[in-house]
C-alpha cells in the first residue's frame, strides 16, 4: 500500500514538474513579437464620396487642382490610343477644330489640352474649378426633384456637368465679325487687315483678357507674333454657332457712345475671374 501511494505522489511530482517546465517553455521571450493581423483598407463609399463637399458650394470655389486630382488624376494621366481601334495613326488624324497653327503638338486628351499641353501652359492658367462648379449627384435636369430650390434652376445645362454656356463657349464661340464691322469671316477678309488682329485692337477694347484662367500677358505677346494665336480661341476652333457675349470692360479713350448691341452687356468680367486689384476696385 505503501508502495502505491509513493508511486501516485511520484507521478503526481513529475506531471507538476512538466507543466511547469511547459509553462516556463511558453513564457514570451524578450525579443518574442506577436502576430498581429494587419488592417485591411477600407472600402471605399461611393456615396460618401459622390456627396463629398468638396462637389458642392462653397468647397468647390475654393478647391485646388491636387485635392480634385487625389481621386480624378486619370484626366492627367489617360493619354490617346496611338492607333484607333478602326486602324487610324492619331499623328495623322487633325479633326477641323485642329486646323489652326496655333494647334500644335501631338494628339492629347481633352483636359490634358487645357491643363498641361505647352500651349496650355503658356497662355492659360485653367483650374478644375475654373470649369467644374460642382453639381447635384441625384439628378443632371433642372427642377426634377421635389425638394429643388429653383424650379427654372439655369446655373447649369441638361444632362451637363459643366455649363457650356458660361465656360467652353468664352473660348469655342463663332467670331463675330458682324459686330466689329467686318465685310466677312476672318478667314476670308484677313489679309486686307495683314492677317493682324491689333490693326485695329491696338486701340480698340485693349482691356481684355484680364482674368485668373489666362496668362494676359503672353497671350499678348503671342497676338503680336502670330494673329493665328488670336483667332485660334476667337472662332477658329469654334464649337457653337453663337459668340460668348464677353464683358466691355471700359478701355482709355473709350467712345462714350455705346453700340446698340453693347448695351446690354456688364462692365467687367464674372467676380470669381477677376485678378485681386481689379475686384479691389484698382486698375484693371
Amino acid at each position: 500500500m505503501k508502495q502505491t501511494v509513493g508511486a501516485v505522489m511520484l507521478l503526481v511530482l513529475v506531471a507538476v514538474g512538466f507543466v511547469m517546465w511547459i509553462a516556463a517553455d511558453m513564457a514570451p521571450r524578450a525579443e518574442f513579437v506577436p502576430h498581429v493581423e494587419p488592417l485591411q483598407a477600407a472600402e471605399s463609399d461611393y456615396l460618401r464620396t459622390a456627396y463629398s463637399p468638396l462637389h458642392f458650394r462653397p468647397a468647390i470655389v475654393t478647391a485646388t487642382d491636387g485635392q480634385c486630382l487625389a481621386c480624378h488624376r486619370e484626366i492627367i494621366e489617360d493619354k490617346v490610343r496611338a492607333l484607333s481601334p478602326a486602324g487610324q495613326k492619331a499623328e495623322l488624324m487633325r479633326a477641323w477644330y485642329q486646323q489652326t497653327p496655333a494647334y500644335a503638338g501631338e494628339q492629347d486628351t481633352f483636359h490634358r489640352r487645357h491643363l498641361v499641353t505647352p500651349l496650355a501652359k503658356q497662355l492659360m492658367s485653367i483650374q478644375c474649378n475654373t470649369c467644374h462648379q460642382g453639381h447635384d449627384p441625384r439628378e443632371e435636369a433642372q427642377g426634377a426633384a421635389a425638394d429643388s430650390m429653383k424650379q427654372d434652376d439655369t446655373s447649369f445645362t441638361l444632362r451637363k456637368q459643366v455649363n457650356p454656356e458660361t465656360t467652353c463657349l468664352k473660348c469655342h464661340g463663332e467670331f463675330p465679325w458682324q459686330l466689329m464691322g467686318l465685310p466677312g469671316p476672318w478667314e476670308e477678309h484677313k489679309a486686307v487687315f495683314g492677317n493682324n488682329c491689333l490693326t485695329c485692337h491696338a486701340a480698340i477694347r485693349t482691356k481684355r483678357h484680364e482674368v485668373t484662367y489666362l496668362n494676359a500677358e503672353a497671350i499678348e505677346q503671342a497676338g503680336k507674333n502670330d494673329s493665328d494665336t488670336c483667332i485660334g480661341c476667337h472662332g477658329g476652333r469654334s464649337w457653337y454657332r453663337i459668340s460668348y457675349p464677353y464683358p466691355r470692360t471700359p478701355w482709355p479713350d473709350m467712345p462714350a457712345e455705346i453700340p446698340e448691341w453693347a448695351k446690354s452687356r456688364p462692365t467687367q468680367s464674372e467676380a470669381r475671374f477677376l485678378k485681386p486689384a481689379v475686384a479691389q476696385g484698382g486698375k484693371p
